[in-house]
């Protein structure tokens, strides 16, 4: 996906104080996450009941400031949306009585602070870790046009969220289990799922539909969902290269929508467990 050259420091530095892991993950810490990730060990707190006050949930802003992840095609960084829905999650859920959600944001490069992600949500024997991004499309299928002035970049051709587990977790089906609640949520809010995974033009983003009611992917290959010791879902809220779909995005009549949808779902996991 496209990265700009420079970032826009007049959104990150406001989230930078916010962050609630603001120290960069050493190379010891990193090697340190990575070993224990491998581990593989299970967790005894997955045979656990939920009792909400005390069901650890981990609410993963995804990307970092530093690497903040795809621009939407007014030019404004996908680590900005993450942010804002992410915490809107976190508030839901704690007012829905999981008073243990934690907020988690990390800092530094890329791939260093997918294994300090890692490292928390195993450390702290989270229950269920949740990341939230928003998504683009592969560089061959973008756009130019203008906006603001600015040569800027978007595809009007997909839209829609999607839900993503890997088959390499621990508890893969709890993971799935949980993803399909959260994409009936949203179904039943009126929303629908990006489809574009199955398609051959996506190529190396390609993804196998393990329900296609709902829109819930495998992706093996990522990290926060592989190596988390605890049922992990991605939830790619919509799409901000999408010129129509980022104006929703950033709506908060969309957000509350995709938070109270969240919050209900998890609900339900914790009702049934």
């Amino acid at each position: 996906m496209r990265q700009s050259r420079s970032i826009i420091a007049a959104l990150v530095s406001p989230l930078v104080a916010s962050i609630l892991l603001s120290s960069p993950a050493s190379v010891g810490e990193v090697k340190a996450a990575a070993k224990i990730a491998k581990a593989r060990l299970k967790p005894l707190q997955s045979a656990a009941k939920c009792e909400m006050p005390r069901f650890r949930i981990v609410v993963d802003v995804g990307h970092t400031p530093e690497s903040y992840g795809a621009l939407s095609a007014r030019n404004d960084p996908e680590f900005g949306f993450n942010f804002r829905l992410a915490r809107l999650i976190t508030a839901k859920l704690r007012s829905e009585g999981f008073a243990a959600t934690r907020l988690l944001v990390t800092d530094g490069k890329a791939r260093p602070s997918l294994f300090k992600r890692v490292s928390v949500a195993n450390d702290g024997k989270t229950d269920l870790f949740l990341s939230v991004h928003h998504d683009s499309v592969p560089d061959r299928l973008l756009e130019t046009w203008e906006f603001d002035g600015a040569n800027s970049y978007f595809s009007d051709r997909f839209s829609g969220h999607s839900l993503f587990v890997s088959e390499r977790n621990p508890h893969f089906t709890t993971s799935l289990t949980l993803a399909r609640m959260i994409g009936r949520q949203l179904k039943e809010q009126g929303l629908h799922y990006a489809s574009q995974y199955t398609l051959p033009v996506m190529g190396r983003y390609r993804r196998q539909l393990l329900d296609k009611d709902v829109g819930v992917y495998r992706y093996d290959g990522l990290v926060v969902l592989s190596q988390t010791r605890s049922a992990a879902v991605l939830l790619e809220a919509g799409s901000i290269i999408n010129r129509d779909e980022e104006m929703a995005m950033n709506s908060s009549e969309r957000q509350d929508l995709i938070a109270g949808a969240v919050a209900a779902a998890v609900g339900e996991f914790c009702a049934r467990r």
